[in-house]
């Protein structure tokens, strides 16, 4: 009965039997389709122009079309400047006019010629998909002419100059910028069907809310939760630990600009307090590490991570269960001697000017510090640009993700050295493995969507702060976040930060397929996809591990990293004949990637080459597609046996 109520509602889009057999057909063949193209991206950090290349350039995948199509036909700077063309269509073209302009050559000649290369490498691109789906992501001002051109058939001699005609007057209205424009952003669009982030598009890098508002206008996407994320979701929320972390951290990268400028977060109050309090110190720990060197940001980096650590030794009271004691280090400092005793052992702090602690109060905010912590709350809060991006975070993110048979997370899946799942207690339940991450995506959402509920909401906001830096955060994976010991202590030995054993572990294949197990996945046919942890190229880590089952593509996309790891950043593609892992060379700009067609190099490693073509059929979506298929298959014989009535259009 019940199913039969399903199909009368399914009657309702397909009416009769030549609908349904017609949706049928369609989606069978759709089934046949080599599967789309994915892309895996991590760790990106800000570094928007490194970033925004990667995705027009398709990590070399656009590059490696145009050589398999004119290497025999086409000079090496032919075919560096058609790809500079389709990576920088506006700017390119721009700049071509001029030149041709200047030296008084035949621009006509180039349009079309490049034109036709266009075409080509667009018609190579599309042939993977539907003709409704290709039609779908074109730009709807060229959309008939590009369907005309696209799907010419070069044995029809008949309309050799009906298609000649048109980009005759594409030319002559004066719209052939425009077009090629059109044409490549359509390749740049059919290149990558799907686009992973797998956690950490916050800090240290410039720009990570152009990286925001490039994901918020891209076709298809999701995001995986970083620590650096969920830092910034939890200072989006009004979460004080939050909100001095993140801006501890711009400052220390002299990245105010992001706050002010693109956020529009009011910093005034803080560097007034801090040019009050710290006008004598040199700070000279918390000179910024990137950019001009600033005494005022050196004073308030120094001045906001006074009151971070206030802060989070508040946080870490009133909540014991988190065992976060750790972070009340300024309760172990003896403000006379200029020492602090940590684990039993003393150490001289190289920097004692404590001005705004009280020795006996010395997590007491200052009446000072709580209103600039409150006037930062509304700040953060009140920034329709930062909410509206942290919406995204919401709405395409999760803890993790399995995808087409591959796991997708951040950092780690805590584990003991046995390796045995660690649990960990939340609202008085233990967790541990996939069981712990879906209780903290769902507390996580919790936080954001039912903020109404004040009570429950402020202990799940705290927690926000724990996912950033706790033991058992997944997000984090170690045993504690030493900031003031990295800041206040010169003896290395206790700056140690112990990585969870997962880290280890994880480099066994059997352990990588007990993960997969556990998150209901094939171990002998998935993989493990993981970010975080920078793999130290220079020093000969690999990114694949355990016989192939692990994949850390952190190699150093932030230009923070890449002096650890020696190149700058690892990408992922996924396509229908296996897996490539790309490593890149360092991103000049985008001025030198337009005027001097010098693209980000990139070398492809085979990770996993199937025997047999991947088709739709073998995805996720293909699993869904055969669903739809059965259902109408089912609709179908209804019609047929009289079960449902033929609907009149």
């Amino acid at each position: 009965m019940n199913e039969l109520k399903y199909l009368e509602l399914l009657s309702k889009n397909f009416k009769n039997i030549a609908e349904t057999s017609t949706e049928i057909i369609n989606l069978q063949a759709i089934m046949n389709l080599p599967k789309g193209t994915e892309h895996f991206l991590t760790d990106v950090h800000g570094e928007y122009e490194a970033f925004n290349h990667i995705l027009r350039n398709g990590s070399g995948t656009i590059r490696k079309k145009i050589d398999d199509l004119f290497s025999e036909t086409l000079t090496e700077n032919e075919r560096r400047e058609l790809a500079t063309v389709i990576y920088y269509p506006k700017e390119k073209v721009e700049l071509i006019q001029k030149e041709f302009k200047k030296k008084s050559l035949n621009l006509d000649r180039w349009y079309i010629t490049t034109i036709n290369r266009l075409l080509t490498v667009c018609r190579l691109v599309c042939s993977k998909y539907t003709r409704s789906k290709v039609r779908k992501a074109m730009s709807p001002d060229f959309e008939y002419i590009l369907q005309e051109l696209l799907y010419e058939d070069d044995n029809l001699k008949n309309k050799k100059e009906y298609f000649e005609a048109i980009i005759d007057t594409i030319l002559s209205i004066n719209r052939a910028k425009e077009f090629i424009i059109s044409i490549s952003n359509l390749i740049q669009r059919l290149n990558i069907d799907h686009l992973h982030i797998v956690g950490d598009i916050f800090d240290r890098g410039p720009s990570p809310h152009l990286i925001m508002d490039t994901l918020e206008e891209y076709h298809n996407y999701d995001i995986q939760w970083g620590n650096h994320d969920i830092l910034w979701m939890g200072a989006a929320l009004g979460n004080k630990a939050c909100i001095a972390n993140v801006i501890r951290i711009c400052c220390r990268y002299n990245n105010n600009e992001i706050l002010e400028d693109a956020y529009g977060i009011n910093l005034l109050p803080l560097a007034t307090f801090a040019l009050k309090y710290y006008a004598n110190d040199e700070c000279k720990k918390f000179r910024a590490k990137e950019g001009i060197d600033s005494d005022l940001i050196a004073k308030m980096h120094k001045a906001i991570s006074i009151i971070q650590f206030k802060t989070e030794g508040i946080y870490s009271e009133r909540n014991p269960e988190f065992n976060m004691s750790s972070r009340e280090l300024l309760k172990n400092i003896d403000y006379e001697k200029g020492t602090i005793t940590i684990d039993g052992k003393e150490f001289i702090l190289n920097d004692k000017n404590f001005p705004t602690i009280n020795p006996k109060k010395p997590l007491e905010l200052l009446q000072e510090e709580a209103e600039i912590l409150e006037k930062l709350k509304i700040s953060f809060m009140s920034s329709e640009k930062l909410q509206k991006h942290i919406k995204i975070l919401f709405n395409k993110g999760a803890m993790y993700l399995k995808h087409n048979s591959n796991l997708l997370y951040h950092a780690c899946i805590p584990m003991d050295e046995n390796g045995d799942f660690s649990e960990f207690e939340i609202d008085g339940e233990k967790y541990k493995g996939k069981a712990l991450l879906d209780k903290i995506d769902n507390l996580v959402r919790v936080s954001y969507f039912d903020r109404k509920n004040i009570n429950r909401n402020k202990k799940y906001l705290d927690f926000l702060w724990y996912l950033w830096s706790g033991e058992h955060s997944p997000l984090f994976g170690k045993d504690v976040m030493r900031t003031f010991e990295r800041y206040f202590i010169d003896d290395k030995t206790i700056h140690k930060e112990y990585k969870n054993p997962y880290h280890k572990l994880i480099n066994s294949e059997e352990v990588c397929k007990k993960v997969l197990v556990e998150f209901g996945l094939n171990p002998t046919m998935s993989h493990i996809i993981n970010g975080h942890i920078p793999v130290k190229v220079k020093e000969g880590e690999s990114p694949i591990r355990a016989n192939g089952k692990l994949l850390i593509i952190d190699g150093g996309f932030s230009r923070a990293y890449q002096k650890t790891t020696g190149i700058a950043g690892y990408t992922l593609i996924y396509n229908s004949h296996g897996i490539k892992l790309a490593s890149h060379t360092t991103f000049g700009s985008k001025e030198d990637a337009i005027i001097n067609e010098i693209d980000m190099v990139s070398s492809h490693i085979i990770v996993e080459e199937k025997q047999r073509r991947m088709r739709v059929k073998d995805t996720d979506i293909g699993k869904d597609i055969q669903n739809q298929i059965n259902d109408l298959k089912k609709l179908l014989n209804a019609y047929r046996n009289g079960q449902i009535k033929v609907k009149r259009n």
